[in-house]
């Protein structure tokens, strides 16, 4: 047990408080692993296992020494720091009780500055259940004490203290607290469990897997119901990888979304979806993916999903942080989709079909990659939180992304005017007015950009951007008249 006291008396009952689950919304202990994940991957898979075997005590204060959460970042319940704000205005003496090592509790007590003493776990003893009530008797004799606590672990301090308050308890917990005489709930707010969970696996993302229809519309074959299945099927587990990414992303990324503007109201950044319940339904998505391919889909394409889920790692664990080869990532993502589509059908992709998303995705990621940098300038820093880009690379973002739409609009002439295409359409003049149209959307996009308008993923833009749409509507139907 560590203990660090101030030395304070006070005739009030003595306020005893929880760390994980009570005065934050998460855990150390899982947020810890997974920024020892990410910054020190070979401890994470080579020597932790090992850590866990000397006990639990003894493995908190290994990831102790390794990676400590940033105080200032947590998730912390706002209706538990009322409560300590008026214990202390009534002079009361407050202790920080946590099973956590002090390399992770101490810097709590100093960024709030509420607390008189701190409890922790040493390397010998996990500070949780009936060693923490040991630890709060130690320390304050017969003093009478309210304990704040969330978990059944909580139950024997509740037992001996003086006012039991819960704070968004357990189940086993509540069950545990009927009895007690001085039972006190803190209300707290509370998120929809289902709404916080489409939330975390972003269905709203899903349209960027429409794309996997791509090959299947051009070619004329979506009446084809032998290719339409396979398509409907990949584009479901495309669906479920693309959500576990995601949960995958949020959990890699919690410390830097929590000082983003926006980032921090994510399900996993704000503390709404506990970790263990993201792992859970990142194990599920995948599971369902890897089901729904292996019963639906021929080996080519069952290896294009798995592959899909390989690039999503990848880029979350290495590529997001890199210069310029993240931003190939991401667009390689979309065309990855066009040509899954393709493998999953059974139609051929043509080469210009593949080079013209290449350079198109590559000038929307890299308008993604502007917007992120020109909200930065606004905070005079330098570089980004996680990104390899600085706010004075802005220029030449812009003038490679433009110059990759052109590109795009160049090699989407030369696709027009191929054979491959004008075989398949009665009318393929017609085709000649898609480039304009798709020119036109693309510098709208940068414009727009430039402006500091876009505030948002420019396909998801798109999708709710009354000009994007009508202008989908147009290209739609020049396809339908050049193909009648």
């Amino acid at each position: 047990m560590t203990v660090v006291s101030e030395g304070r008396d006070s005739p009030l009952p003595v306020v005893v408080v929880d760390l994980d689950g009570t005065l934050i919304q998460g855990d150390l202990l899982w947020e810890s692993l997974w920024l020892l994940l990410k910054r020190f991957p070979k401890d994470f898979f080579l020597f932790a296992p090992l850590w866990l075997l000397q006990g639990k005590a003894s493995f908190k204060n290994q990831l102790a020494r390794r990676v400590v959460p940033k105080a200032e970042n947590l998730a912390y319940r706002p209706e538990v720091l009322e409560y300590l704000a008026a214990a202390k205005a009534r002079g009361q003496r407050i202790v920080l009780a946590s099973a956590s090592p002090h390399e992770w509790v101490q810097p709590v007590a100093d960024h709030l500055h509420f607390f008189d003493e701190t409890l922790s776990s040493t390397e010998s003893i996990n500070l949780a259940g009936a060693e923490k009530l040991k630890a709060v008797e130690a320390l304050l004799g017969q003093a009478p004490f309210t304990y704040l606590g969330n978990s059944k672990a909580d139950l024997p301090i509740w037992d001996k203290a003086h006012c039991a308050t819960s704070v968004s308890p357990s189940r086993s917990a509540l069950r545990g607290l009927a009895a007690h005489a001085q039972h006190q709930p803190l209300p707290v707010a509370a998120a929809s469990p289902i709404k916080t969970a489409l939330k975390a696996v972003r269905p709203h993302q899903w349209i960027k897997n429409a794309l996997l229809f791509v090959p299947i519309s051009l070619a004329h074959q979506l009446a084809d119901v032998s290719r339409l299945l396979p398509t409907l099927a990949i584009f479901i587990a495309f669906c479920a990888v693309a959500s576990a990414g995601y949960i995958l992303n949020d959990l890699m990324d919690v410390e830097d979304d929590r000082q983003h503007p926006t980032k921090r109201k994510r399900p996993i950044a704000s503390g709404q979806l506990a970790m263990p319940t993201a792992v859970l339904y990142l194990v599920a998505l995948l599971a369902s993916a890897a089901a729904l391919s292996t019963l639906a889909l021929a080996p080519a394409a069952r290896a294009m999903v798995a592959g899909y889920f390989l690039l999503t790692v990848t880029y979350s664990f290495y590529f997001k942080e890199q210069l310029i080869a993240d931003v190939f990532i991401l667009a390689g993502l979309y065309t990855y989709r066009v040509l899954a589509g393709g493998v999953a059908s059974g139609v051929e992709v043509s080469p210009w079909l593949l080079a013209f998303s290449t350079f198109f995705f590559v000038s929307l990621a890299l308008v993604k990659r502007y917007t992120e940098l020109l909200s930065q300038s606004k905070s005079d820093s330098r570089t980004t939180s996680r990104r390899a880009y600085a706010v004075g690379d802005l220029p030449l973002i812009e003038t490679m992304g433009v110059a990759s739409a052109t590109i795009a609009i160049l090699v989407l002439c030369l696709f027009v005017s191929s054979e491959s295409v004008t075989l398949h359409y009665a009318r393929p003049l017609w085709l000649w007015m898609i480039p304009p149209l798709m020119y036109y959307w693309i510098t709208r996009i940068w414009m727009i950009a430039h402006r500091g308008e876009l505030d948002a993923d420019p396909v998801l833009f798109a999708a709710k951007d009354r000009m994007s749409l009508a202008t989908g509507v147009i290209l739609a139907a020049i396809v339908w008249s050049a193909a009648a």
